[in-house]
């Protein structure tokens, strides 16, 4: 059993590997692109030196074994004073990702697995670029050239950051420390409603002012320690699209811009699954092969462009691949059989709402099933990740020319601004994200078919929702006015029943109490005025 300060060397081993493991991952591509270039050897040799001496002081030598044969073999590339070749090449990846792998083991389980005999032999093998018949690299053979040609990975706009001093502070005290951040923030504005008696007394409201100023400094500067550059997710991307493409014999070229982003730590870990998703339905469904790119007047390798944008509040990311495009002819004849589509309307619907239909769980076109896609779970997987995050997915798609899937996230999850609604006499906070518009109706123009409610505004049909129905505040109260709140929920709109909006306002969020943890239509608590609890609503789980 390991003692306590062992267990926190242990810890930091694997906060250290994780970013050493980023760093190799990122001289990989760029000695790919580039094998003439030392820069690479030099940072991937510093790496795996450093992570093997830290798992020898932590006990985990099966590790350090596997990052000194990595090591061993850049060593023999250097010692030649030659650009690396292909086969030299694909053993570092595999070195890599075997050290990757062994990690990640470590942080599952917390023991460390032993080496890979035969991954050592390749090290060995290759080290100083001796090629070994048995080791040839294989699933290139349809794409008419080797890996380094058909796999170039570019990564622009990620300029290298200058040395700086910092710290490393555990998660759980981070986090400590930013709840307190919004209790002083909530007790704040607690102060400022009780004291509105006092503010004629210029030096009381001059002093509330300075401290609200320095309150307001201290909120800033506490949401940027929750914030992480958005390289952490995508800096992974196009090596994983290189293995895509590499069992299915492809080429492809990775373009990632504005990886400098910043994004709220919480938000950017749940990130890592959706854009997975979207690079290995790119590179495995929308890239075609060599042969029929070349037949179409293509490339023979396929370009796959990821891109960050800042957008006000929110970050805007957009996976686009230059391939076939959807078949869209072949999303409407699924829908159908289905059950999503009826077969006389099928045909009238424009192809924007029909590429939509790929968000439905289960909806695939592709005749069969592989290790990498085809089940129809993982764009419907994209769409509720990103809707769980207040976010917001859409598609484009153009037969021959590409696909193009969007996604608008917020930048942090603590602040956010929202629209306060009065529901049977409490008050709720909605997402202002997925807010389209107010409505204000005659009550009596809404109809009833059994147990549902529908409104009819401007022409067009809404599934009208009784908020105070659904969250046990009684029914609305009876008017002549039916005020209806139009959100987005997962790519059909539908309208929120409340009782009376009271006005926009940003708000500092904390955790559900545990107590109410298992009611899912709550994504947050705030405190207003002086102290009342208002509660986030996720409009997605109210239907």
């Amino acid at each position: 059993m390991a003692t306590p300060d062992m267990a926190r060397y242990r810890a930091l081993f694997l906060e250290e590997a994780a970013e050493y493991l980023a760093e190799i991952s990122g001289a990989l591509l760029k000695l790919e692109k580039d094998a003439g270039s030392t820069e690479p050897f030099d940072q991937i040799f510093r790496m795996a030196h450093s992570i093997k001496s830290m798992a020898a002081s932590v006990g985990h030598e099966p590790i350090a074994e596997v990052a000194h044969a990595l090591e061993g073999c850049m060593e023999g590339f250097r010692e030649r004073g030659e650009g690396i070749e292909a086969h030299g090449l694909v053993a570092l990846f595999a070195g890599f990702e075997g050290l990757e792998r062994m990690v990640e083991a470590v942080r599952a389980g917390g023991s460390c697995p032993e080496a890979d005999r035969q991954l050592l032999a390749r090290l060995a093998t290759d080290r100083g670029g001796a090629r070994s018949p048995s080791l040839e690299p294989v699933g290139f053979a349809d794409a008419g050239t080797g890996p380094a040609e058909s796999i170039r990975p570019l990564v622009t706009d990620v300029a290298p950051s200058a040395p700086m001093s910092s710290v490393r502070v555990r998660t759980e005290d981070l986090d400590r420390f930013l709840a307190v951040v919004g209790e002083v923030i909530l007790s704040t504005r607690q102060l400022r409603t009780a004291s509105r008696g006092l503010e004629a007394d210029a030096s009381f409201a001059s002093g509330l002012d300075q401290v609200e100023r320095r309150v307001g400094e201290l909120q800033r500067r506490a949401l940027g320690l929750r914030t992480t550059p958005l390289q952490r997710v995508l800096e992974a991307l196009p090596r994983v699209a290189r293995q895509i493409a590499q069992a299915c014999a492809k080429g492809v070229e990775v373009e990632i811009r504005g990886a400098d982003l910043e994004l709220d730590r919480s938000i950017l870990e749940r990130l890592s699954d959706p854009l997975l998703h979207l690079v290995r339905n790119a590179v495995d469904h929308g890239i075609e092969s060599p042969a029929e790119r070349v037949a179409t007047g293509k490339e023979p390798r396929g370009r796959l462009t990821i891109a960050a944008s800042r957008e006000k509040d929110t970050i805007r990311i957009e996976v686009r691949d230059d391939g076939g495009g959807i078949d869209l002819d072949g999303v409407r004849g699924r829908a159908v059989e289905a059950g999503l589509l009826h077969a006389g309307l099928a045909d009238d619907l424009p192809p924007e709402a029909v590429a939509q239909l790929v968000f439905h769980h289960g909806l695939s076109t592709v005749e069969s099933v592989s290790d990498i896609s085809g089940r129809g779970v993982g764009m419907d997987a994209v769409r509720v990740a990103v809707d769980s995050l207040g976010g917001a997915v859409e598609i484009w798609t153009e037969p021959g020319v590409g696909t193009a899937t969007i996604l608008t996230i917020p930048v942090t999850a603590a602040v956010q601004r929202v629209l306060m609604v009065s529901v049977g006499g409490a008050r709720m906070a909605l997402p202002m994200g997925r807010i389209e518009r107010l409505v204000e109706l005659d009550a009596g123009s809404l109809e009833r078919s059994g147990a549902e409610c529908f409104a009819l505004v401007e022409g067009e049909p809404f599934l009208v929702i009784e908020c105070g129905g659904r969250f046990g505040t009684g029914p609305s109260a009876p008017g002549k006015t039916a005020r209806l709140v139009i959100v987005d929920l997962r790519g059909e709109r539908v309208a929120l029943r409340v009782d009376a909006f009271e006005g926009q306002q940003e708000i500092y969020l904390k955790a559900v109490p545990r107590l109410l943890s298992g009611v899912r239509s709550l994504a947050g608590l705030t405190l207003v005025g002086e102290g009342e609890p208002v509660f986030l609503v996720d409009p997605n789980q109210l239907v």
